[in-house]
C-alpha cells in the first residue's frame, strides 16, 4: 500500500472509530427497544435537511448546514417519540413509513437539481475517504459529549431524551459516511452480540473495527467505492463472529 492511499485510508479509519464509538451502545438500545428502522428514519430526515440547506445555496457556510441538519433530525426524534408512545404495538410499520417519506421527500427536492444523482449517491454511500480534518475534529468534540450525556445522565432511559442523542450521532454521521453505513454501524456489532451477557460491547467493538479495516483495505484494493465496501465487510464478519460465538458460548 503506499503513501498516498494510507494518508487517505487513515482518516477514513479514524471516521469509522468515531462512528462505531457513539453506535455500538445507540445499537444495543435500538434492538432492545426494537426500533431497528429509527436510524435509517433519522438518517434521512438529516439528510432532507442538508438537502434544504443545499437548495437555499447555503453550501459554503458548513456551521449553518449543520444547524439545519441538525434540527431537521431532533424534529425526526420527537416525531419518532410520539410514534413511539401513541402506536407503540405498530411503532416499526410507522417508523418505516416516516423513513420512505423522508427519502421520498428529498427525491422530490433534488427533482431540478441536475447533480441530483450525485447528491443522493453521497447521502446514501457517503464520501467517507474524503473526510476533512475539520469535519473529524467537530466530530470528535460531538462523539465526547454524546458519550459523556449516555454515561453519566439519565437521558438514555427516557424516551424523548434517547432520540434526543441518537439524532445527534446520526447527523454527525451520516454526513461522515452515508446513511447505508450508519445503519450498517448501528445494527451489525449489536446483532452479531445480541445474545452475550458478558464483554458484549468489546466483542461488538472489534466486530464493527475489523469490518472498516477489511472494507477499507479491500476498496483500497480492488478499486471499489468505499462505503458500500464496508458495509459488505461489516456483515460478513459480522456473521463469521456472530457463529463463532454462537459454537463456542462465547459470554
Amino acid at each position: 500500500m503506499s503513501d498516498i492511499e494510507f494518508n487517505i485510508l487513515l482518516p477514513a479509519f479514524i471516521a469509522g472509530l468515531l462512528v462505531l464509538a457513539t453506535h455500538i451502545p445507540l445499537g444495543m438500545k435500538v434492538l432492545a427497544r426494537g426500533v431497528i428502522f429509527a436510524d435509517l428514519a433519522v438518517a434521512q430526515i438529516a439528510g432532507l435537511g442538508v438537502i434544504i440547506a443545499a437548495l437555499l445555496d447555503l453550501t459554503e457556510r458548513p456551521l449553518l448546514v449543520q444547524l439545519i441538519a441538525a434540527a431537521s433530525a431532533l424534529c425526526g426524534a420527537g416525531l419518532l417519540a410520539w410514534i413511539e408512545h401513541r402506536f407503540a404495538e405498530v411503532k416499526e410499520a410507522c417508523i418505516g413509513l416516516t423513513f420512505v417519506l423522508a427519502a421520498s421527500g428529498g427525491i422530490l427536492l433534488m427533482n431540478r437539481d441536475v447533480h441530483a444523482g450525485e447528491h443522493l449517491k453521497d447521502l446514501l454511500v457517503g464520501q467517507i475517504l474524503w473526510v476533512s480534518t475539520n469535519q473529524l475534529l467537530a466530530t470528535a468534540a460531538l462523539t465526547i459529549a454524546l458519550l459523556a450525556l449516555w454515561q453519566w445522565t439519565r437521558l438514555k432511559n427516557r424516551n424523548l431524551g434517547f432520540y434526543a442523542l441518537f439524532a445527534l450521532a446520526v447527523t454527525a454521521s451520516v454526513q461522515l459516511v452515508g446513511v447505508y453505513l450508519v445503519f450498517a454501524s448501528l445494527i451489525v456489532p449489536a446483532l452479531a452480540t445480541y445474545r452475550m451477557k458478558q464483554r458484549r460491547t468489546l466483542y461488538a467493538l472489534a466486530i464493527g473495527v475489523a469490518g472498516y479495516v477489511v472494507g477499507l483495505f479491500l476498496s483500497a484494493w480492488l478499486d471499489l467505492p468505499s462505503g458500500a465496501t464496508v458495509v459488505w465487510a461489516m456483515a460478513a464478519v459480522g456473521i463469521v463472529a456472530a457463529w463463532l460465538l454462537n459454537s463456542r458460548k462465547v459470554g
